[in-house]
């Protein structure tokens, strides 16, 4: 089934991604770093851990996996615990198990699974594009010492004669190195200035990678943790036509495909809701209601009810 793709897949978005009967894979974020015996930047990243103590099912590996294969919660349950008991029966024979794009587990002596994360993996977005890199000294000229230098390396003799050309030549050498150095600024300003547009066009680039990931990421209408309930009171707000503006959505998911937002009302109606498609978000994902409101008192009282058997119900209201 590959197991793994789905784990790597919701690194990208969560801080723990528990495997049921196994354990769970953690990640924390690291600041940037700057190694100054090789001169070497390292941008933040996030560092993969696992825990072979947490193997609860939260319902996240599995909700994301079996949205994605189109089949049921209970379908996809079976196969993870039978991949998941694979996965223990070669590692109670020593063998390592390697898992693409996380890392790769062992047991040790005493029967406890060890683990080492993938090295060429960045799972922080923000620092989606970026590398280690590695910085150069500037090694700067100071091109009025080596004149002074020069001079006292070279004796001149002046003459009444030549006493007029060598106050031009002092004049001249001092316009030349003046010279040198509008060059040498000018230079390094047109290197700074397409140093700056070439960050520019990365950091649109990269911001671009991640809307995209963001829109083809895959939302699935299983929560895995339960929000508590708040209380709000709102004022109604008049209108010229109050009865036939509904602006408060109970919100039963969001899908990339419009197929698959129609199969949710088709579903939702036979369970007694009064569906409703809301259109697609600024991702470009197709919004599905339960119900629609006028007044937001009524909305919440209906949002309380329905988060009894559906906890993933969560309230927008349109202004």
């Amino acid at each position: 089934m590959g197991l793994e793709h789905y784990i790597s897949d919701l690194l990208y978005r969560y801080n723990c991604v528990m495997v049921p009967g196994f354990g769970a894979f953690l990640t924390q974020q690291k600041s940037a770093i700057l190694d100054e015996n090789t001169r070497t930047f390292y941008p933040p990243i996030k560092v993969i851990s696992f825990n072979q103590q947490l193997v609860s099912n939260d319902g996240l590996l599995v909700s994301y996996a079996a949205e994605s294969q189109h089949i049921s919660f209970e379908e996809m349950l079976a196969q993870v615990e039978e991949e998941v008991g694979e996965w223990k029966l070669n590692l109670e024979k020593g063998k390592r198990l390697t898992l693409t794009h996380i890392g790769e587990l062992w047991t040790n002596t005493e029967g406890k699974i060890q683990f080492q994360p993938e090295e060429n993996i960045n799972y922080l977005t923000s620092s989606f594009g970026m590398s280690s890199l590695v910085l150069t000294p500037i090694t700067r000229e100071i091109l009025k010492e080596e004149v002074a230098e020069l001079e006292e390396k070279i004796p001149f003799t002046f003459t009444p004669e030549a006493r007029e050309a060598s106050t031009l030549r002092h004049y001249l050498k001092y316009a030349a190195v003046v010279l040198l150095a509008l060059t040498t600024g000018f230079a390094g300003f047109q290197w700074h200035k397409k140093n700056q547009s070439t960050q520019q066009l990365a950091r649109e680039e990269a911001q671009q990678q991640v809307t995209k990931r963001i829109q083809e990421a895959t939302f699935f209408d299983a929560a895995p943790l339960e929000l508590p309930t708040i209380t709000l009171k709102t004022a109604k707000k008049a209108t010229a036509n109050p009865s036939s503006e509904k602006i408060h959505h109970i919100i039963a998911g969001a899908f990339r495909y419009r197929t698959n937002a129609d199969k949710k009302i088709q579903q939702l109606k036979k369970q007694g809701f009064n569906p409703a498609y809301l259109g697609t978000n600024p991702f470009g994902l197709h919004m599905v209601a339960y119900e629609s409101f006028t007044d937001a008192e009524e909305a919440l009282e209906a949002l309380h009810a329905i988060k009894r058997t559906q906890k993933d119900a969560w309230l927008k209201s349109v202004r």
